[in-house]
């Protein structure tokens, strides 16, 4: 089997985190990536847990997972890089964004069909561009960490590396849509933005149901409960209900009956107020078995409950590896296990064994001669994705979240929809009128496609659909494991339709565990990241309402994106199985590796294992709060010198680490005597990384987004306007522009089985009185 992207060569430099993920995606799945390394040191490699290499050298075992099948050069030079770039296909630029302007100009003159991705923390425009990144400054600003934690704070939030996975995601997927366009393209693409389509079901909430930008405990998060982590006999389990049917099996399971049929908790916004009450009953029946036991019931019944491991009992998992999810690094002597990139092609996979080289292995190497096969001329000046068309069988958030990645690139995503079944995400009350049509979670996923609304469980129906599957490249789902098959939509039914057709399905699990049901919530419940958040001495911590389903969905592009790259280089289709709770383990990735090198996990709760001081501490502001994290010795010298405070006794991580108490109290007191911003800007002002803890409604009206025109107010039928955020990759410093608003139900019947089907009126009219399609109409919102 061919890798996908063999033949493509690529250049990555600089020591953003996010530009060597991106990375490692190009190079397990076959790209010849050359990483240029600094000639006094990649900072990357000093990453703990290090491990020994032989010859009595050490190195990072994170960086040899980033950078696994790369050949690395040292070598830092303008001139030398520039010569490298101009016979290459892409370049990650990971370096400063100060000169990121002046180099994609320089390159592209040199070599018009190179693609190029300029990474950054926050960009090269606005407010915010000079700022000093980390990874909690970013994903404070971004609306990640407020709502964490208990409700007096501080915040909670998980201690490093998470943005690098996700940003790299979003790079990549922007670098294969420029290859599949035929290349010659520049991106910009910024840690910040990058996280915030990870918020985006917070902001809308300002737009639906009345929301609540509070703090409500550890473990609790807004609409949703029962959701939350709970001690059982032996071991943690994490629930996830939403719907009355799943209340009801839950209480049933736990022999709950007196609370289930209590009028007061009938929906989850009823039950969210009576958290307390309700957690009592739940903690005292749980202790009565075992997580696993509890699990097994769970599994049977189909709720949504699982097991919370720790990074030991995650890599012992049978589940993950029947699925091959682990992958066997070597760099030098040393070997250890990390996640296998979990875009699982099923004819091209990525590796699951690869090396990683030691600093300067193989960069001497000159690139390998053409095959043919790479583009020799740069695409066009439309979207990159222009003629791509995807069927789009999906709902929720996931799926949703990444046929709109696509869109937003130009493909042509045909979104098809039953009037009595609709996405699940378009109802926001039933007493709405229309129906289906004021959701605001609907709006900002859903943006840039078309919508037919066909019964496919009428034969009528279904006809429509797999006459559509001959006029697409891909479809993609995320039903139950059952119901595609049961339509006669499997893998095998659409290929006899369609031979060179990409399928994607996207299960929450797949194996022996492929029935378990799943949120969003129980894909990072069961990913091992709440056993490494909080303090060592608390439960596992959740970081997100819903961490699974935006993971999941950037995972989702970039899978059916790669798989249709291979498909349009060699006319061959293949079946896409993206298992959602896999597409969690690169986030867990730090620890994982430790728990593989060392045999266990430290907890350094808002701590770091490499920054003096890091955490989050107060300001002036109501439930105000600052993320800061000190890098090295110079950023500390310049924080003591701010709070004044003599560090000459200090100078060392180690030193500040013996005093981590006392310097956090004077820190605090400095911080809670300032508002937030002004704190930052005191802080960013010496090059300290420090982003206010911002909720998630404050993201509209932040001043950098706000200048790099990341909101865009459309206005759609019914539901009015609504500011939509924007894609995270941009061209020529421009954000791309939303081109349609979210289709209503049914709204393109008519453009898509005339204009694709060339169904005409006289068909139409008898599908929509049969009752196979139609449309959801109303008044004007009031």
């Amino acid at each position: 089997m061919t890798a996908p992207l063999t033949g493509y060569r690529v250049v990555e430099l600089g020591a953003l985190e996010a530009a060597a993920y991106c990375g490692k995606l190009f190079s397990d799945f076959g790209a010849d990536v050359l990483r240029i390394e600094p000639r006094d040191g990649d900072p990357l490699r000093a990453i703990a847990p290090l491990v020994d290499v032989g010859g009595g050298a050490t190195d990072s075992a994170f960086a040899a997972w980033l950078n696994t099948g790369k050949r690395s050069r040292i070598g830092d030079h303008p001139a030398e890089i520039d010569a490298l770039v101009a016979s290459a296909d892409v370049v990650i630029d990971g370096g400063s964004p100060a000169g990121a302007a002046e180099r994609r100009q320089r390159w592209r003159a040199a070599n018009p069909r190179l693609t190029i991705l300029s990474l950054s923390w926050f960009g090269e425009t606005g407010p915010y561009a000079d700022f000093t990144g980390s990874d909690a400054a970013v994903r404070a600003l971004a609306g990640l960490v407020k709502l964490t934690g208990p409700v007096d704070g501080p915040p909670i939030l998980l201690n490093d590396h998470q943005s690098a996975i996700y940003t790299g995601l979003t790079a990549y997927t922007a670098a294969v849509a420029a290859l599949y366009g035929g290349g010659g393209r520049g991106f910009e693409v910024s840690v910040l933005e990058s996280s915030i389509v990870l918020t985006e079901f917070q902001l809308a909430l300002r737009y639906g149901p009345p929301a609540d930008e509070n703090r409500l405990g550890v473990n609790k998060f807004y609409p949703t409960y029962p959701l939350g982590i709970f001690p059982c006999r032996e071991g943690w389990l994490g629930v996830t209900v939403g719907h009355l049917d799943q209340w009801s099996a839950f209480c049933d399971m736990l022999d709950m009956r007196h609370v289930e049929t209590d009028p007061r908790f009938q929906t989850r916004f009823d039950r969210s107020k009576h958290m307390a009450e309700i957690d009592a009953v739940i903690a005292d029946r749980l202790t009565a078995k075992t997580a696993d036991e509890w699990f097994a019931i769970a599994l049977e019944r189909r709720v949504p409950l699982v097991v919370v491991p720790d990074m030991a009992t995650l890599l012992g998992q049978e589940v993950h590896r029947e699925r091959g999810a682990f992958q066997s690094v070597t760099i030098g002597d040393a070997n250890f296990e990390g996640p296998t990139l979990p875009l699982h092609l099923s004819d091209t996979p990525p590796v699951r064994a690869a090396r990683a080289p030691r600093p300067g292995e193989g960069g001497t190497e000159p690139w390998a001669s053409r095959a043919g096969d790479c583009p020799d001329s740069p695409g066009s000046d439309g979207l990159p994705l222009e003629g791509l068309r995807i069927l789009d069988l999906s709902m929720g958030w996931a799926g949703p979240l990444a046929t709109r990645q696509l869109a937003d690139l130009g493909a042509d995503i045909v979104k098809v929809e039953a009037c009595g079944y609709p996405d699940w995400w378009r109802p926001s009350d039933p007493s709405d009128d229309p129906p289906f049509e004021l959701s605001p979670w609907f709006v900002a996923l859903n943006r840039n496609k078309r919508d037919a609304a066909i019964d496919s469980y009428k034969p009528a129906g279904l006809a429509l659909v797999r006459r559509l599957v001959g006029e697409v490249d891909a479809v993609i789902e995320n039903f139950a494991p059952n119901v595609m098959p049961k339509l006669g939509l499997d893998y095998a039914a659409l290929r006899a339709i369609n031979p060179s057709v990409v399928m994607q399905s996207m299960p929450a699990y797949t194996g022996r565990w492929s029935a378990l049901r799943a949120y969003g919530s129980t894909l990072e419940h069961g990913s091992g990241l709440p056993s490494v958040t909080g303090p060592a001495d608390g439960p596992p911590v959740l970081n997100h309402l819903a961490y699974g389903d935006p993971i999941g969905g950037l995972n989702g592009a970039a899978s059916l994106l790669t798989a249709l790259l291979h498909r349009k280089r060699t006319g061959e289709g293949q079946y896409v199985v993206l298992s959602q709770i896999q597409a969690m383990l690169p986030l867990a990735a730090r620890w994982i590796i430790e728990q593989s090198v060392t045999g266990g996990v430290v907890r350094f709760g808002n701590r770091h294992p490499a920054m003096v001081p890091h955490g989050v501490f107060p300001t002036a502001d109501t439930d105000g709060w600052i993320a800061i994290s000190v890098a090295d010795d110079r950023r500390w010298a310049a924080l003591a010198e701010l709070i004044g405070l003599d560090s000459s006794d200090l100078a060392t991580l180690d030193s500040r680490r013996a005093a981590e108490d006392t310097i956090e109290r004077r820190l605090s007191d400095w911080t809670r005597a300032r508002g937030g911003d002004a704190a930052m800007a005191e802080l960013q002002g010496r090059g300290i990384a420090a982003g206010v803890v911002r909720a998630p409604g404050d993201l509209y009206a932040d001043p950098h987004l706000v200048a790099r025109g990341d909101w865009q107010p459309i206005e759609r039928r019914y539901s009015g306007t609504q500011p939509l955020f924007s894609a995270p990759f941009r061209e020529d410093a421009q954000p791309y522009p939303v081109r349609m608003a979210s289709p209503t139900l049914g709204e393109h019947n008519r453009d898509i089985l005339n204009g694709i089907l060339g169904l005409d009126d006289t068909a139409l009219a008898q599908l929509e009185a049969d009752g196979v399609i139609g449309q959801r109409g109303g008044g004007p919102r009031g």
